[in-house]
């Protein structure tokens, strides 16, 4: 990955999510740290080093990053592990970073709490503008003006202010991301959503990525809330145009 592959600078200072913003970067290659890094530099962000999941852990505790670029293969701790320590003790978006490309390599990442999954070798273009859309995607939640309390699809409840999900009166665990999609769904529940409509409201308008990941990420969620996930009956495949969660609401409380 070369600097001279990133952006214009007149584009990333146009993008409020850009400017002095903390990125850690978790890598045991010096060379991925050195030119990632300078990269980030360069886009006008603050970078904290990282070369194992131990000193990961503690970065992250002390310097409070805006986002984590955090590789699978470390050292010590796998960065999986390191993913699942971090979503325990703070919701920061987590980019994981792999050479491997196997779907089940994705879904272990997912599980873990990643909120977005980069195969290497990416070009400094693609994952300067997923280090945006992830900044952007978690002001535009902090500063956003509140949304339904709760809404009820059925036997699903998204708790938006407390930011939790029940299904048949259990909780469930969700990665952000997996969150918002499902939100997203029982927000516009009985209506077919539109793939791009879903990368925009979910991953951002500057998603550069395998279109794949939202099946990924549909394939987890009816993981999580289906009875028979072979046989969804909540999230259903709208063939050749997107998804729909198929349960009408029942509820939405403002409070």
């Amino acid at each position: 990955m070369e600097p001279s592959q990133r952006p214009g600078t007149a584009a990333v200072a146009a993008d409020l999510a850009a400017p002095g913003a903390t990125i850690l970067l978790v890598d045991d290659d010096p060379l991925i740290l050195r030119s990632v890094g300078y990269l980030l530099r360069q886009e006008g962000y603050r970078v904290v080093p990282a070369a194992t999941g131990a000193e990961a852990l503690a970065a992250a505790r002390h310097a409070r990053p805006d986002v984590v670029l955090l590789d699978v293969a470390l050292p010590d701790l796998s960065g999986v592990e390191v993913c699942r320590r971090l979503r325990r003790e703070t919701a920061v978006p987590i980019i994981m970073l792999t050479a491997r490309r196997a779907e089940a390599d994705k879904i272990v990442g997912l599980d873990a709490g990643a909120d977005d999954y980069v195969t290497k070798p990416v070009g400094a273009g693609e994952l300067a503008a997923r280090v945006r859309a992830a900044l952007r995607r978690a002001r535009q939640t902090a500063g956003a003006s509140p949304p339904p309390e709760r809404l009820v699809a059925g036997e699903v409840t998204v708790d938006v202010a407390a930011h939790r999900v029940y299904v048949r009166g259990q909780e469930l665990a969700l990665s952000p991301r997996e969150f918002a999609l499902l939100h997203l769904l029982v927000a516009y529940a009985g209506r077919v959503l539109q793939r791009q409509f879903i990368f925009e409201q979910v991953w951002g308008p500057d998603f550069y990525g395998d279109q794949s990941a939202l099946d990924v990420y549909i394939y987890q969620l009816r993981r999580k809330i289906e009875r028979d996930p072979a046989h969804p009956t909540l999230i259903e495949t709208v063939r050749g145009i997107g998804y729909r969660f198929a349960v009408p609401r029942t509820e939405s409380c403002h409070g």
